[in-house]
């Protein structure tokens, strides 16, 4: 453990917890507790003042989150973690630590859409410039970056439509204008990508989605070097958001982080043969899936990522009134947002998770007002299948 050469899943149970530690729990102890008693009151004002280590409130610090903010760290190859009450709380905690009036902002066009709100409509009331370029292409960036650009900020593979940032080319223009790259790995999850061994910053999640796992919980993580996560805690976290993970969240992420490497490849394997079996169907217009050879992007998808997710955009015949025809017909998928759950959900971004954009907005950020957006489950890949054929069949009889 302590060589660095061990395994992903290995370092996802054990990193950072010794048993003989904690009376010989085999699990990490759950530390319910507000505050924290001092030695001495010289020994407070020390741990107040910086100078020395220790716990002393828990919407700064709690040795559960402790353990949780050092494995996500591990895993995403980064100096140390700070957790957050939800993605968007990290997100927040992150800009407010970062940004101040007169800087500016460069984004992705496609983000998620409670993410674009916050910095396309609300960042933007204290006079922070924020700038959406489309990333692609990272000569885009190039050609607007200025010293002035104090973040750059995307998500690849993107919500909703799966497009990706090549992270090493963006992460090497930013830098050299003085700009940190922060990414959003929500999709990919440091199995499949760790953009910090790319050149990003800084790199946070909804823990929501594939970290916890089973749609019980609402988190976020965000991880960097030692000296930016400090100021996100500091800053962010304590003065700004308050966004404060509870102890018992952060357990049933760290029990999700066990199975993490286990389920994501499922749903890779799962989400390939989905993908596969859509794009041949006659109602379907097309699907965005990284693993096909048919996606704009598959040689970055290959050079970026060890496998390609589990998440499924795609349109049907019918645009947006087709789209949700065929989830309403669906029985064995969920029809629910948020994604990464061992249940298969469908969602229609524009009028769901996206619909923050006006659809002007959706139109110039690549978002399609018939996509819809599969996250494959954990389901036997041939139900998953099953129900959306029977689906599509229908949706085929009627269109015809």
């Amino acid at each position: 453990m302590k060589n660095g050469k061990t395994g992903f899943s290995t370092r996802a149970i054990h990193y950072g917890y010794d048993a003989a530690d904690h009376q010989g729990s085999l699990n990490p102890p759950i530390y319910l507790t507000s505050t924290f008693t001092f030695d001495t009151a010289e020994a407070g004002g020390a741990m107040f003042a910086g100078e020395q280590e220790g716990h002393f409130y828990s919407r700064i610090s709690n040795p559960t989150l402790e353990q949780l903010e050092n494995r996500i760290a591990n895993l995403e190859g980064a100096e140390a973690g700070v957790a957050m009450a939800s993605g968007m709380g990290a997100i927040s905690s992150v800009f407010w630590t970062f940004v101040e009036a007169g800087d500016e902002v460069i984004i992705d066009k496609t983000l998620y859409g409670c993410t674009f709100a916050f910095l396309s409509h609300g960042l933007t009331k204290f006079n922070v410039t924020v700038k959406p370029v489309d990333m692609t292409d990272p000569a885009n960036l190039d050609a607007v970056i200025t010293d002035r650009t104090k973040i750059v900020y995307f998500e690849t593979p993107a919500n909703p439509n799966n497009r990706l940032v090549d992270i090493a080319a963006v992460s090497q223009i930013a830098h050299k204008a003085g700009a940190r790259v922060i990414v959003d790995n929500t999709y990919a999850t440091p199995v499949l990508s760790r953009p910090i061994e790319h050149g990003a910053d800084i790199v946070l999640h909804s823990a929501t989605k594939y970290l916890g796992g089973h749609g019980d919980l609402v988190a976020g993580l965000v991880a960097g070097s030692a000296e930016d996560m400090k100021q996100v805690r500091l800053v962010g976290l304590k003065d700004m958001t308050g966004s404060v993970m509870s102890p018992f969240t952060a357990m049933l992420i760290l029990r999700g982080l066990k199975t993490l490497e286990l389920r994501v490849e499922r749903h890779c394997q799962s989400a390939r043969k989905v993908a596969e079996v859509l794009e041949a169907h006659p109602a379907v217009l097309s699907v965005s899936y990284p693993g096909l050879d048919s996606f704009p992007q598959a040689d970055l998808a290959r050079r970026q990522m060890s496998d390609f997710g589990g998440m499924i955009p795609f349109k049907v015949k019918g645009g947006k009134e087709g789209g949700i025809a065929m989830m309403n017909r669906l029985s064995l998928i969920q029809r629910a947002v948020s994604l990464g759950d061992a249940e298969s959900l469908i969602q229609h971004p524009a009028s769901m998770t996206h619909s923050t954009y006006t659809p002007e907005e959706r139109a110039e950020h690549g978002i399609a007002e018939g996509l819809v957006r599969l996250s494959v489950g954990l389901e036997t890949a041939g139900d998953i299948i099953d129900d959306l054929m029977a689906a599509l069949s229908q949706h085929n009889a009627i269109a015809a």
